[in-house]
């Protein structure tokens, strides 16, 4: 394009090149306005192709402004069109630097943009301060302090470095790391293939009361062998200890058969028969009074007054005691059908001994039993317990049938733990039988060599700092026993 001085002189040429039509002054001077009209109007010309800027008016500047914005809007689509996981990470630095296409421009930079070439210049903010190198601002070698904030990264670039951590962490593991790896899959077995397994299981679960139906049933079975019926007696007894199973029992039926089960000829039927019945009605009283009202109470007495082994009678003295305990309507029963004398007799057999200090225990049991519902602080129930209680005359029984004599005779036992449940009885009943204990000089002789035997234990006891051992608890029963007898 042709400068200031080439428009003058094309002036000129056109000026010498007019027809000469007239000399005259005032030609001349038209002439020489027309000139200058040329020459300004050429200029101006000049210095709007020369410089764009220089030219614009307040309504080409706001038509540029409308221009620039879709030319930016334009650009924004371009961008957002390429994909950011195949772009080009920008760093950026203090001075102006020029943004090649495609590159991703890190978030809180300052960006310039020429709309003439279209030329697009970023850098750093002026009050951005680079850290030093310390642990708590990682840094790289190349690029100075890296940014680590996620909007400063593309995708591409995280997933590249994610891959190649996960190729320095496989590269990077030891045999023993693998090994252990191998080992756990080994052992472990995926959640897919437990779960599974656990919907196979949960289709053969069954509920106690179901098992207990088909326990009763192999047990009812007719077509069962003895074997295959004690066996289904066992595992029953494991379930009718809970108390709601013992009430299942009772509705399916159950109870009644173990009932009828007491009369079996087979000795071991009535000695598993005894042992489910004992743990049914162990502090059940629902079940209690089913049994009394199936005959059981008359049933146990039976077997515990006839010839049966040691293990029948020792399992039906169990059931007894479950249905006596807390059960005063069943102790009355016991006392009119002539319990006590049949449990005399059985503390007399020979062959019995195991059953001698069971028997006595039971008796403590239910003498302290009744006393304990006289001092009972909750009055309401105590005269209703009292009322109870009032019909079951066992200690005049107890003296009556001359139990004072047979429960002293076993402190000669040897056994301290046999001691000493027949010490708590002797000590339970001393008010009652004082009479029949203050004639007896055999009583008299045990307690005296129980106290020589027991003063030599509780002395050994306390050489080794035992100041209040079993034994001198022991001694100290004695002691009270006979002081109560002077």
């Amino acid at each position: 394009m042709a400068d200031d001085g080439d428009c003058v002189g094309n002036l000129w040429v056109q000026l010498v090149a007019m027809p000469r039509i007239c000399f005259w002054s005032s030609i001349v001077t038209k002439l020489n306005l027309v000139i200058l009209l040329l020459f300004i109007t050429s200029f101006s010309s000049c210095l709007n192709d020369r410089v764009a800027e220089f030219a614009l008016t307040k309504k080409e500047e706001g038509d540029l402004k409308e221009q620039n914005k879709e030319e930016l809007e334009v650009i924004e689509e371009e961008e957002e069109v390429l994909d950011s996981e195949d772009l080009e990470v920008f760093y950026p630095t203090n001075q102006w630097q020029t943004v090649r296409p495609g590159q991703a421009i890190p978030a809180g930079l300052h960006v310039q943009l020429n709309l003439q070439t279209g030329e697009k210049l970023a850098k750093l903010p002026d009050d951005y301060k680079e850290k030093s190198d310390t642990k708590d601002s990682p840094t790289s070698k190349r690029l100075g302090q890296i940014d680590i904030d996620p909007n400063s990264f593309t995708t591409q670039e995280l997933k590249r470095a994610l891959a190649k951590m996960k190729e320095t962490t496989k590269a990077d593991d030891t045999p023993e790391e693998k090994a252990h790896r191998e080992d756990i899959r080994r052992r472990f077995r995926p959640i897919e293939k437990l779960k599974e397994e656990f919907r196979e299981l949960n289709l053969q679960l069954e509920t106690d009361l179901e098992i207990m139906l088909k326990l009763i049933n192999k047990f009812n079975n007719s077509a069962s062998t003895l074997e295959e019926k004690i066996t289904a007696l066992s595992d029953l007894e494991y379930y009718v200890h809970q108390v709601d199973n013992a009430k299942d029992l009772l509705s399916l039926g159950g109870l009644q058969l173990l009932i009828n089960g007491l009369n079996s000829s087979e000795p071991l039927m009535k000695e598993y028969a005894s042992f489910v019945l004992g743990a049914a009605l162990s502090s059940n009283p629902r079940v209690q009074v089913a049994a009394i009202q199936g005959g059981a109470l008359q049933k146990l007495l039976v077997i515990l007054a006839t010839d049966q082994s040691s293990a029948v009678k020792k399992k039906a003295l169990f059931a007894l005691s479950s249905m006596l305990r807390h059960f005063p309507y069943a102790q009355q029963q016991f006392l009119k059908l002539g319990g006590l004398q049949v449990l005399r007799n059985l503390c007399t057999e020979k062959g019995m001994e195991i059953l001698y200090i069971r028997t006595v225990t039971l008796l403590y049991d239910l003498v302290v039993e009744k006393q304990l519902i006289k001092n009972s602080d909750d009055k309401d129930e105590a005269h209703e317990k009292t009322q109870q209680y009032s019909q079951v005359n066992l200690m005049p029984a107890i003296v009556e049938q001359g139990w004072c004599t047979i429960i002293s005779n076993l402190l000669k036992t040897p056994e301290h733990d046999s001691r000493e449940k027949v010490l708590k009885t002797v000590h339970v009943l001393l008010a009652f039988c004082k009479d029949a204990y203050a004639g007896d000089p055999t009583l008299n002789h045990v307690l005296s060599l129980l106290r020589q035997e027991y003063e030599e234990l509780a002395e050994e006891e306390q050489k080794e700092g035992d100041e209040d051992g079993y034994f001198k608890e022991l001694l100290h029963s004695i002691n009270s026993i006979a002081q109560q007898l002077k």
